[in-house]
């Protein structure tokens, strides 16, 4: 394949600051991979390299979203170029210092330390915290007053980064209102204090959670809903290429309207379970020790979420059949796939 392909056009199309930090959070993803079977250190009975080989998949994921996302849109492009290389920026602060600090064996959130390194660190690290929430917003508010692609397309990018920026929020800004006031100390890799003010968990300390996520079990975790937005972009733009790809053996999911419903109906019930993590976080439940208020608005979500989607799909079909059954075409003209 030669740099004049289409296939190279289209990956030069994709913003250029944005996959420079793609590549570097993939080398991070098979560093910090390494990390877990070669590095014996712990922090709360996990790898220290646990931390960093999370955020690295997610950025990937995140980036590469954006990075595709950004030269797609036709309104105020040098806007929407500065603020995916402020994303870019941040998120190499970001993820630096969280890199830096479990290099060296101790944490990165939270950690009230009064070492000259650990409290520049922190005031650095807040900056990047910042600036991956503001630009994720304005992306956000512009994203609402343009189009990209068809419909389903258009309403998945918005309600995604929408629910981005809302888990972004909820983990970075609503931790210190939810987590224990007063500052507990623990143990970093050595064996030596850190005293830590603030948590993600709620009713219960952080540590000695799930494998791999480390969710806590005994508590609520405001991790869950974070992960759960942060990624939902994700989700539903495959639920669009998913239709799409149907699309061309099922006659009656070419109609754009039809997609695009079906798409709302995910983007719904999504929504919900965002909604639902959240309640049970801020509850302080644990995510596998649901109660029975969750489970009925699991129920519920989950009616809300069928009936519409169901309904959807009985029209289409049913108008579908009508459309090639003999003599049913209507007189004024051809109908397309499309209903126009």
């Amino acid at each position: 394949m030669t740099l004049d392909t289409p296939y190279a056009t289209v990956l030069r199309s994709w913003h250029r600051p944005l996959m420079i930090m793609v590549a570097a959070m993939s080398a991070l993803v098979v560093v910090a991979g390494v990390g877990l079977f070669v590095d014996g250190r712990e922090l709360m009975h996990q790898s220290i390299w646990a931390k960093p080989l999370k955020f690295g998949v997610s950025f990937v994921m995140y980036g590469a979203t954006l990075a595709w996302l950004l030269p797609q849109l036709r309104k105020a492009r040098r806007t929407m170029w500065a603020l995916g290389t402020a994303f870019a920026v941040a998120g190499f602060i970001d993820v630096g210092f969280i890199v830096v600090q479990a290099a060296r064996g101790t944490y990165s959130h939270f950690n009230t330390n009064t070492d000259t390194f650990n409290q520049i660190g922190q005031v650095i690290f807040q900056s990047g915290v910042v600036g991956l929430f503001g630009a994720s917003l304005l992306i956000a508010v512009m994203l609402l007053f343009q189009r990209v692609g068809d419909a389903p397309l258009t309403w998945a990018l918005r309600a995604g980064i929408g629910l981005a920026v809302l888990g972004m929020a909820l983990a970075s800004f609503w931790v210190g209102w939810t987590s224990a006031t007063a500052p507990r100390t623990v143990e970093d890799a050595y064996g030596n204090p850190v005293s830590l003010l603030g948590q993600h968990g709620v009713g219960a300390p952080d540590g000695g959670g799930m494998p791999i996520t480390n969710w806590s079990t005994t508590g609520g975790d405001l991790r869950v809903p974070h992960f759960i937005g942060l990624h939902s972009i994700q989700v539903f733009v495959l639920a669009v290429l998913l239709l799409t790809v149907l699309a061309t053996r099922v006659r009656w999911l070419r109609g754009e309207r039809v997609r695009a419903r079906l798409v709302g109906a995910v983007i719904l019930g999504y929504a919900g379970l965002f909604a639902i993590t959240a309640w049970q976080a801020l509850r302080g439940q644990s995510l596998v020790q649901p109660d029975a208020a969750t489970w009925a608005a699991v129920a519920v979500t989950v009616s809300v979420t069928a009936l519409p989607a169901a309904s959807t799909i009985v029209a289409a079909r049913r108008r579908e059949r009508l459309l090639y059954l003999p003599g049913a075409l209507p007189t004024r003209g051809p109908v397309d796939f499309m209903g126009r």
